[in-house]
């Protein structure tokens, strides 16, 4: 059997023993039973449902159960909710679901009211507190919670453009420098920790460089809507700005090029981050953050930073030590990620060699006997995760992407900001 016939009998497997909510409503799992979560629950089941049946591979009415045991309560909006909860998280999965003119559009109207006004309140906060001259939450701006991930769904919904811009005029605005304390610090500077809550760690706060919740997400917002010919005033300046700060903190090493998770004041002030490369995942790592450079290289037209960010990439997916500080399957931070970044970039690459990659990726995966793969994710002693983020969702969904090798016919990946 070869890899692509292993990937599609593996993610056939997971698929089916997620056929229907109740099949798995009563098992325990870690992150509790949250219908209208698109990273741990319903919606992100529903999206792998949507997947295969828009590409023929399974039948519409799992993904219809699904969306409807979501749907079931009323939607969580306002500062509750976000890309991966409640009525934005609902309304991409509708949105993916939509194969026709039509379908859906009473919902989708009714959920773009609700995320509509959450972003403007979000907005007309954000802004207020940089007039007032404060520090962010990394959920003010991030691509899980925050405004970066109502960018990640305007653009996959692609109909609210006037909205979009206004959140692109917002994330120029956040990365203009700020100065704090007699020192000039980057836009995003947070006074929280990583965590996103307070600690005596982190008094200074950070500068997060991640994708999921750092500055990453951003450069991947505005790079996507500038391919799509949509910007702002100053959008370009600010997509410079973020590409000279990594720039200024990509480090070398035999390992290749590799950026610091965050950066902290000490670090800003002497110039030299922690110790690294670390794991090279979507959320925070190389794969990450090269794939968020390559699709700003695309649209700014530079070869040479595409070469760059491909190149990165390619000497952490072949580098053993990086590799082996990859330790789950996940979407989020495990191979899963890998495997469909490396697949992203390579089909936009000039540089050779990232498709090889791709069978050493998924080995981790698709080694496992498919019936044990989704025992592991569903239903492991230690409770399962059946969601996207981290869950067996997002490991079918990278699976079911390999075996198809096509884009995504429904725009699922829209949610990472990787496509």
């Amino acid at each position: 059997m070869d890899l692509r016939e292993k990937a599609r009998v593996a993610a056939d497997t997971i698929a089916g023993r997620l056929a229907a909510p109740r099949d798995i409503r009563g098992l325990h799992h870690r992150q509790g039973w949250w219908p209208q979560s698109l990273a741990h629950g319903a919606v992100g089941v529903a999206l792998l449902h949507i997947e295969r049946a828009r590409t023929e591979q399974g039948p519409w009415q799992r993904a219809h159960d699904w969306l409807a045991c979501a749907a079931a309560e009323p939607a969580v909006g306002g500062a509750d909710s976000h890309l991966h909860y409640g009525a934005p998280a609902l309304a991409f999965a509708l949105h993916a679901a939509a194969d026709r003119p039509g379908r859906y559009v009473r919902a989708l109207n009714t959920l773009d009211r609700c995320v509509t006004a959450a972003i403007r309140d979000r907005l007309v906060g954000a802004h207020t507190r940089m007039d007032r001259g404060e520090m962010p939450a990394l959920a003010e701006f991030d691509a899980i919670r925050g405004l970066s991930g109502m960018g990640a769904l305007l653009l996959h919904r692609d109909v609210h453009t006037d909205v979009l811009r206004q959140i692109l005029t917002y994330l120029v605005r956040l990365t203009e420098p700020v100065k704090h304390d007699g020192e000039f610090l980057p836009g995003w500077w947070s006074h929280l920790a990583p965590s996103g809550a307070t600690s005596p760690d982190y008094l200074e706060g950070h500068a997060n460089n991640g994708v999921a919740h750092g500055i990453g997400g951003p450069l991947a917002v505005l790079s996507l809507a500038a391919c799509r010919g949509v910007t702002v005033e100053g959008h370009l300046d600010a997509m410079t700005r973020i590409l000279a700060w990594l720039d200024h903190w990509q480090q070398e090493g035999p390992a290749g090029p590799w950026w610091p998770y965050w950066i902290t004041r000490e670090q800003l002030r002497s110039g030299t981050p922690g110790s690294g490369p670390s794991r090279p995942s979507w959320c925070y790592g190389t794969a990450g953050l090269a794939r968020a450079q390559q699709l700003a290289a695309l649209a700014l037209n530079n070869p040479a930073r595409q070469r760059i960010s491909e190149g990165a990439l390619l000497r952490a997916m072949t580098n053993p030590g990086q590799l082996g500080a990859t330790v789950d399957l996940s979407l989020c931070h495990g191979f899963a990620g890998l495997a469909h970044i490396t697949q992203l970039v390579a089909a936009d690459a000039t540089t050779p060699g990232l498709t090889e990659c791709l069978p050493r990726l998924l080995a981790p995966i698709t080694d496992i006997a498919p019936g044990t793969l989704a025992d592991s994710l569903i239903d492991p002693p230690e409770g399962g995760d059946i969601g996207l983020l981290e869950g067996a969702a997002g490991t079918a969904l990278a699976l079911h992407s390999f075996h198809t090798g096509a884009p995504s016919a429904s725009g699922w990946d829209t949610c990472f900001l990787t496509n």
